[in-house]
This record gives C-alpha cells, sequence and structure tokens, in this order.
C-alpha cells in the first residue's frame, strides 16, 4: 500500500510551467461529482464554526506537494476567514516518519509558518533526505531552532499522538494519494482528480489551477449549505 501511495504520488510528472492557466482551460464552473471530486460516504466532523474547514493532506518528500504549496499557501490567504486551513502529514511507512515529525514539531513549536517551505526546499532544492532522526535535529539547528528543545518536542508524547491522528485521518478520509485537500469534511479533490477525463495537455501548474478553481466550488457550496 505504502509502495502504491508513492507511485501515485508521482503520477502527474509533467512539463513544469509558469504560466497561468488560460481563462478558457479553467475549471468547470460546476465541477461534477465523482468526477472533479468525490463526496465521504461518512461526513467528518470539522471544528471550524461557521468558516469551512479545508485541509491538505500532503508529504514532504512528495515533488507534487512541493510543486503545489506556493499556489495553494496564495489561494489560502485569498480565502481569509472563509475558510480555517489544516494540513496533516501522511504516514507513508517508516522512511517518512522523520519528516512526520519534523512537521508536527514545528507545528508544537509554533515555528511552522516559519520554516515549512524551508523543510520542502531542504529535500527538494539541498538535496537533504530527512530519512532518519539526526539529519532532522542536524538540519533543524543549522537552521536555527535550539537543538534540545526541538529534539524534546520531537520525541514527545504529543507528537507521537499526532502520527497517530495523521493515520486516522488518512482513514476516514480516504486518503490514497496527494497532495490530496478534503472540503467541510465531505468533499475530496485533489490536482488528478480535478483533471480526470480531460485529454488535453496540461502542465502541472494548469493541472493545480485546476484543481484549486475546484476548490473554489466546493468552499462556496459549504458555505452556502452552512446559511
Amino acid at each position: 500500500m505504502h509502495l502504491l501511495r508513492r507511485l501515485l504520488c508521482s503520477a502527474l510528472v509533467l512539463a513544469g510551467a509558469t504560466a497561468l492557466l488560460p481563462a478558457a482551460a479553467a475549471a468547470p464552473a460546476a465541477p461534477k461529482e465523482g468526477v472533479q471530486y468525490q463526496v465521504l460516504p461518512q461526513q467528518q466532523e470539522t471544528q471550524a464554526g461557521k468558516a469551512v474547514e479545508v485541509t491538505e493532506f500532503f508529504a514532504y518528500y512528495c515533488p507534487h506537494c512541493n510543486a503545489f504549496e506556493p499556489l495553494l499557501s496564495e489561494w489560502v490567504k485569498k480565502q481569509g476567514n472563509n475558510i480555517v486551513f489544516k494540513r496533516v502529514h501522511v504516514s507513508a511507512g517508516p522512511r517518512v516518519v522523520p519528516q512526520q515529525r519534523l512537521f508536527y514539531t514545528l507545528d508544537a513549536m509554533g515555528l511552522l509558518g516559519q520554516y515549512h517551505e524551508k523543510a520542502f526546499a531542504a529535500i527538494h532544492e539541498g538535496r537533504l533526505r530527512f530519512a532518519d532522526d539526526e539529519e532532522v535535529f542536524d538540519w533543524a539547528a543549522k537552521a536555527g531552532i535550539d537543538r534540545a528543545r526541538f529534539t524534546d518536542t520531537y520525541r514527545s508524547m504529543g507528537v507521537s499522538g499526532k502520527l497517530r491522528h495523521a493515520a486516522s485521518m488518512m482513514d476516514a478520509y480516504k486518503v490514497d494519494h496527494w497532495p490530496f485537500v478534503a472540503i467541510d469534511g465531505r468533499f475530496v479533490t485533489s490536482p488528478s482528480m480535478a483533471n480526470k477525463g480531460d485529454t488535453g495537455a496540461r502542465t502541472e501548474t494548469e493541472q493545480q489551477q485546476v484543481a484549486l478553481g475546484v476548490m473554489d466550488a466546493l468552499v462556496a457550496k459549504a458555505r452556502a449549505d452552512k446559511k
């Protein structure tokens, strides 16, 4: 199963591009259930109040998650108070556990905003693997984080609990590839799902922009249902 997930993560390898998606190739105004998005068989509990909860399932090692990050971050900013945004670092075998612990340690220390993109860059630009604890500790210290405090948090019961919770959320949301986005505990989509059935050649950036358009529609639907 872990191998399948990694293969699915890599299934979108296309020529990179930074050009904006042409208006004619934008996401459909009314995405179709079962095509551009799916409805979960059982709605999951959310804690966003009148806002819409949006959760991204991702992995630091995943090149498509890395490519999606800047576009997704801009989308989140534009949504403002319409949404409550959360991230879940997926489980994908023992070698990914240090990356999971890195993410949840930064979160627990209140450092995620400062170091999240740097963690991506360390892997995809700096060629680090983050495949063992000591490599993560060394990176954190070189990045300016107190090594002792980071190590204690990394090994804490709280962070271990976050890893167990991530696994249970993956099961609840039927996550089988990433990046993968859940909206309002009911709808799920992703760049690959949002472009399902599209026979036109699109760059990965364009596929991601289509996914953001689908997410816009799903957030609007969820907000309308809350009124």
